[in-house]
């Protein structure tokens, strides 16, 4: 019988193949009792299922940071690592096994229930999110132990047709496995627009659909799938009629990709004239690779804080400047704008972690981090800085400084700037007295007193990423309110067409780099709005290049400037939809 399921699409492209389930472990797990003597035996099967863990999350480790892999992949692969290092979560297991004389299956699952119930009552939805992963991490345990290794089989179907692999949440490392498979895209009952499982199908490329709650229980192994992360949808066991449709489809959407790689060249101008900036976000220097390859203009946003991720101590300044100038020599003269250290939140250093526990365990995604951290720590914050102006002294290099929300904090950063350049001079390294250097607009605050801000710096760059979940209160990676997080709400556009014409009219360039940026659906919305610069996935680039073509920016703006007095979503939406 045919049906279809409506989830949140997360990744664009439709996939047509046969579905491959993933089980849940944890809910095949029954209860057995041992006698007292046979709990030793227990608990080494325990210590050996986590070993055999944690040698697989090693090797992941060095898989995921291989040339080809998102670069997310890493910092997801070791935060797993770190959880299942976490004595509490052991410690827990091997006193149940104990104290209860019952199987480590059924031990691990209890007290993955309690480690759950205590995320839960946590106030900070981010924190809340966690308890997903501490879910994934019980589950590959789990996997050893009853000796089912979460892999998708080869089937000879599977040669014919692409497999969709079906599941409850998928973890960084399933993501990372499926890789090698033929795999046409990703369906899972939980996730949210930025859920690990989002984040890897785009960087890949494959469609996906998240947030579809009951898809794994209403769903059999080899029922044939069509996956539309267009609309988010998800039919199961179509008809002919639909198949042909969707099979129309996919060509079609197929043939517009490849045509898009014939505009790598072309100049980006919109067909009134406008030229329009169209740059790449990297997160380390073999990224630059991707964004050359599809034409980039320049790098608008170079995340720093990949750099100090996955290690044990902290990069020196040596280390920093030879990845920053590795970056600003491949673009040859083209700008590259260099972020700096934005950590907190999902983002953890291993080596800093005494010193962001307290903020962490209070409220990470409104705590110490990005620029608050960096000017409680100077001296971290110093070394970073001579290394960025070091690298600039090779090409245009931009600086690009994360979460200013007051003036005390643009003066201290601009302090700091001038210590590390007199440093620099002390030390007679060749760097770049005038690198231009900018804010990113984020935080409500800043965007609604922009004054001091076009006063002192030299462009701006709106994050819309956190500027939608502090404007919202929304945590963007919360499935329970990810329906919630909307760049189209009315007070957001508000708050990016204020910092857009305050930019223009003070002559101070704004570009956009949250995912905004990419959406090709929104490239007119914001062309019209007067963004100029976007910035993206290099993977995002042709499509909002073709937009760009596409547009006429004189017929736009005035059509813009009546949606932006709209207050009702629906509507707004609506016309949106109509540019």
């Amino acid at each position: 019988m045919t049906f279809s399921l409506h989830g949140l699409a997360v990744s664009s492209g439709i996939a047509i193949g046969r579905a491959q389930l993933i089980s849940h472990a944890a809910l095949e797990v029954a209860q057995f009792q041992f006698h007292e003597k046979d709990i030793p035996g227990e608990l080494k099967r325990l210590d050996a299922a986590v070993a055999a863990v944690t040698a697989d999350f090693e090797a992941l480790r060095a898989e995921a940071g291989s040339a080809g892999n998102p670069r997310e992949l890493v910092a997801f692969v070791d935060l797993h690592a770190m959880i299942l290092a976490d004595p509490v979560l052991t410690d827990g297991v091997r006193a149940l096994i104990e104290e209860r004389h019952c199987n480590a299956e059924w031990a691990l699952v209890q007290q993955m229930q309690e480690a759950m119930a205590q995320f839960d009552a946590f106030e900070d939805v981010y924190l809340r999110e966690r308890k997903y992963d501490v879910a994934q991490v019980v589950e590959r345990v789990l996997r050893v132990l009853q000796g089912k290794p979460r892999r998708v089989s080869r089937r000879k179907e599977a040669v014919e047709a692409e497999l969709i692999v079906v599941a409850n949440d998928l973890s960084p490392a399933d993501t990372l496995q499926f890789k090698n498979q033929r795999i046409g895209g990703f369906v899972t009952d939980l996730g949210s627009a930025t859920s690990h499982t989002a984040i890897v199908a785009r960087s890949f490329d494959i469609p996906a659909v998240v947030g579809l709650r009951d898809a794994r229980a209403l769903i059999k192994d080899d029922d044939v799938l069509i996956l539309d992360g267009v609309r988010g949808v998800l039919i199961v066991d179509p008809d002919a009629r639909i198949l042909d449709e969707y099979r129309l489809r996919k060509t079609a959407l197929e043939l517009e990709r490849s045509k898009r790689l014939r505009l790598k060249t072309a100049r980006s101008v919109t067909l009134d004239g406008e030229e329009i900036v169209l740059e790449a976000n990297i997160e380390l220097p073999p990224d630059a690779e991707r964004a050359l390859a599809v034409g980039a203009a320049g790098i608008g946003l170079f995340r720093t804080e990949f750099l100090f991720m996955n290690r044990d101590d902290l990069p020196t300044e040596d280390e920093q400047f030879e990845a920053y100038r590795q970056v600003v020599k491949q673009f040859a003269g083209k700008p590259v704008t260099i972020r700096s250290l934005d950590i907190g939140a999902d983002k953890e250093v291993r080596a800093l972690r005494s010193r962001t526990a307290e903020s962490v365990a209070c409220n990470s995604a409104l705590g110490l981090r990005a620029i608050r951290f960096c000017l409680t720590e100077p001296q971290l914050f110093l070394t970073q800085l001579r290394a960025i102006l070091r690298a600039a002294h090779y090409g245009r290099v931009k600086l690009l400084i994360p979460m200013l929300a007051h003036v005390q904090q643009i003066e201290q950063t601009l302090a700091l700037i001038e210590q590390a350049k007199a440093q620099l001079a002390a030390s007679r390294h060749k760097f770049d007295e005038s690198i231009a250097i900018g804010a990113m607009i984020e935080i409500p605050a800043a965007a609604l007193m922009l004054g001091p801000f076009l006063r002192r710096l030299d462009f701006l760059s709106i994050g819309t990423n956190d500027l939608i979940q502090y404007t919202l209160a929304i945590d963007r990676a919360d499935s329970a309110v990810a329906h919630l997080y909307d760049p189209l709400h009315p007070a957001v556009l508000q708050l990016i067409g204020k910092t857009l014409q305050a930019g223009r009219q003070a002559g101070v360039p704004v570009a956009l780099c949250g995912e905004m940026a990419g959406d090709s659906k929104l490239t007119r919305l914001l062309l019209g709005m007067g963004l100029r610069e976007f910035s993206m996935h290099p993977a995002q680039i042709l499509e909002a290049k073709q937009q760009v073509l596409m547009a006429d920016i004189s017929r736009l703006e005035p059509l813009v400037a009546k949606l932006l007095r709209l207050d009702e979503p629906d509507k707004l939406r609506a016309l949106v939809a109509r540019l």
